[in-house]
C-alpha cells in the first residue's frame, strides 16, 4: 500500500485531541474575565476532542505503525489544515468572526505564524476568544508536529519522517541522537525562553493578561497583539528592546541558543548563518534610523529604537509594529519590502526564504565564475567551513525560483481580484514569508478586512506554503508522489 492511511488518521486524531487540550487551557481566562465565550470555548474543545478521540481510536489497533517518507508529507500538510480547520471554531462558535473565510484565515495564519489579521477592533474580542488566537501562534512557532515528535514513540510511533517533514531543506544539527529527545529539548528552550519574556514585559509594565499573550506571540514571531495599535500602544522603551531582543532571539537557530545557554558562544558567533543575521538587523536598522534622524523625524535614540524594532520584526516574520515604516520615505519602504525576502536562521520559528539560503545562493553565485574560468576544476560550495554537495545547492536553487515564481503569480491574481499593485505584491509577500503586515492596504496600519473571500483562501494557501517551505505541501500537487515508483 502506498500510503498507511490508519496511521495518518491515528496521528491526525492525535493532534486534534491536543488541539482540543489547548482549548481548554483558554476556560480560565473566560472563567476570571466573564465575557461570555466560556460556552464558545466548550463547546470547541468538545467537538474538537470527539472528532479526534474517534479517529485515534477506530486506528488505534494496527499492526504496521511504520511511516514512510509519504505519510510524513501528507500527516504534515493534513495536520496544518486539520488544526486551523478545527481551530476556527471558537472563534464561529462565539460569533468573534462568524464566516468561516475569515475565521480559518485568522486561524491559519495564527499556526502558521503568519499574523496576518482581518479584525477590525482587537480589543473588543473576548480575552479568551484572544487568548486562544495567542496561542495558535504558539502552537505553530515550534510546530505541533515536533511536539508530537516527542510523544509518538510512547504509542510506538516513529517520528523521524515527521520532523523531516516539518523541517525540510537544511535541517537544524541535532542537539541529541535522538529525534524525541531533540523535540524535548527544543521545546524547554522554547518553553523558559517565554516564560522569561513573560517575566520581563510583565516588570516592565504590562499586565499580567497582556504579558502572557505577547510572550506566546513573540517567541513564535507570530505578531497577534491584543491591541489595535499592535506594541506602538505601549510608549515604553523597555518593552520596546525586550520585544526586540526576542523577535531577535526567536529568529535565531534553536540549535544556537542551546549552545549560547551552555556558554559555547564561539561555536554561535563563529556560526555564518547567525553573522550574516545580526549583519542584515544591524546595517538594515542603522540605515534606517539614519534617515529617520536625518529627516528629523525622530531624536537618536528614538529613531535608533524604532527602526531597529521594526526592522528585526520584518527579518524575522514577527510583524509587530510600533510605527507605520510606510510613511517613512520611498526608501524604506522599499528596503522594508526587500527584507520581506530575507527571513532569519534555519531551525528557528520566523518564516520567509532563511539566512542561510542566501548565503548559498550568494556563494554559489560567485563560485560560478570561478568554475567558468577552470571548468574542470572541483569547486564545492562552503558553508561554516564544511563543502556541501551538489544536491543541497540544487535543492536550494529550486527553492528560491519556486519561491519567486509562486510570488509572481500569487501576486497577478490577487490583481485579477482587484487589488491595486502594491497590496497585490504586499498581501503575497506578507502571507508567503509569514510576515503579517505588507505595504499598500495591508500595510503595518491596515489589516487583510478587505481582501476578497477567494484572495483571503488563496493568502491561506500562502501561508500554508510558507510555514511548511513549499515542498512539503506542492509535492502533494505532483503525480508522481501518488505512484509506487
Amino acid at each position: 500500500m502506498l500510503f498507511n492511511y490508519r496511521v495518518i488518521v491515528n496521528i491526525l486524531g492525535i493532534l486534534l485531541i491536543l488541539n482540543a487540550a489547548f482549548m481548554l487551557i483558554c476556560i480560565p481566562i473566560s472563567i476570571i474575565y466573564v465575557e461570555g465565550d466560556l460556552i464558545a470555548l466548550l463547546m470547541a474543545a468538545l467537538v474538537t476532542g470527539a472528532f479526534g478521540t474517534t479517529m485515534f481510536l477506530t486506528t488505534r489497533k494496527t499492526t504496521n505503525k511504520e511511516l514512510s517518507k509519504r505519510d510524513g508529507y501528507m500527516v504534515v500538510t493534513l495536520g496544518w489544515l486539520t488544526m486551523s480547520f478545527f481551530g476556527s471554531l471558537p472563534y464561529i462558535f462565539s460569533g468573534s468572526i462568524p464566516g468561516l473565510t475569515d475565521a480559518f484565515f485568522e486561524t491559519i495564519s495564527g499556526f502558521s505564524t503568519t499574523g496576518a489579521s482581518i479584525l477590525t477592533d482587537i480589543e473588543s474580542v473576548h480575552k479568551g476568544i484572544l487568548f486562544w488566537r495567542s496561542l495558535t501562534q504558539w502552537i505553530g512557532g515550534m510546530g505541533i508536529i515536533v511536539l508530537t515528535v516527542a510523544i509518538l514513540p510512547i504509542l510506538g510511533i516513529g517520528g523521524m519522517q515527521l520532523f523531516v517533514a516539518e523541517a525540510p531543506g537544511i535541517s537544524p544539527d541535532k542537539l541529541q541522537p535522538r529525534i524525541k529527545e531533540t523535540a524535548k529539548r527544543l521545546w524547554f528552550i522554547y518553553l523558559g525562553i517565554t516564560l522569561a519574556e513573560f517575566v520581563l514585559l510583565f516588570l516592565g509594565g504590562m499586565d499580567l493578561y497582556d504579558a502572557a499573550n505577547h510572550a506566546l506571540t513573540t517567541v513564535s514571531t507570530g505578531g497577534f497583539s491584543t491591541k489595535n495599535a499592535s506594541i506602538a500602544f505601549y510608549d515604553s522603551p523597555f518593552i520596546h528592546y525586550v520585544i526586540t531582543f526576542f523577535m531577535f532571539l526567536g529568529g535565531t537557530n534553536f540549535t544556537m541558543t542551546y549552545f549560547a545557554l551552555h556558554g559555547q558562544f564561539g561555536k554561535v558567533f563563529n556560526n555564518e548563518e547567525f553573522k550574516f543575521y545580526l549583519g542584515t538587523c544591524l546595517v538594515a536598522a542603522i540605515s534606517v534610523a539614519a534617515v529617520l534622524f536625518g529627516l528629523g523625524i525622530e531624536d537618536a535614540e528614538t529613531s535608533l529604537r524604532a527602526a531597529l524594532f521594526q526592522v528585526v520584526s520584518i527579518v524575522t516574520t514577527t510583524g509587530f509594529i510600533t510605527e507605520d515604516y510606510t510613511g517613512w520615505t520611498s526608501f524604506v519602504t522599499v528596503l522594508f519590502f526587500i527584507l520581506m525576502f530575507i527571513g532569519a536562521s534555519a531551525g528557528s520559528t520566523s518564516g520567509g526564504v532563511k539566512v542561510v539560503r542566501h548565503i548559498i545562493l550568494i556563494k554559489n553565485s560567485v563560485l560560478e565564475l570561478k568554475r567558468q574560468l577552470h571548468p574542470n576544476a572541483v569547486i564545492p560550495v562552503r558553508f561554516n567551513g564544511k563543502a556541501l554537495s551538489r544536491d543541497i545547492t540544487f535543492n536550494i536553487l529550486a527553492f528560491i525560483m519556486i519561491y519567486i515564481f509562486i510570488f509572481a503569480a500569487g501576486s497577478i491574481v490577487m490583481s485579477i481580484l482587484g487589488l491595486d499593485f502594491d497590496t497585490a505584491m504586499g498581501s503575497v509577500a506578507a502571507c508567503l514569508g509569514n510576515i503579517g503586515p505588507g505595504i499598500g492596504n495591508v500595510g503595518p496600519v491596515d489589516n487583510f478586512s478587505a481582501i476578497p473571500d477567494e484572495g483571503k483562501w488563496i493568502l491561506a494557501f500562502m501561508m500554508l506554503l510558507g510555514r511548511l517551505e513549499l515542498f512539503t505541501v506542492l509535492m502533494l500537487f505532483t503525480p508522481y508522489f501518488y505512484k509506487s515508483n
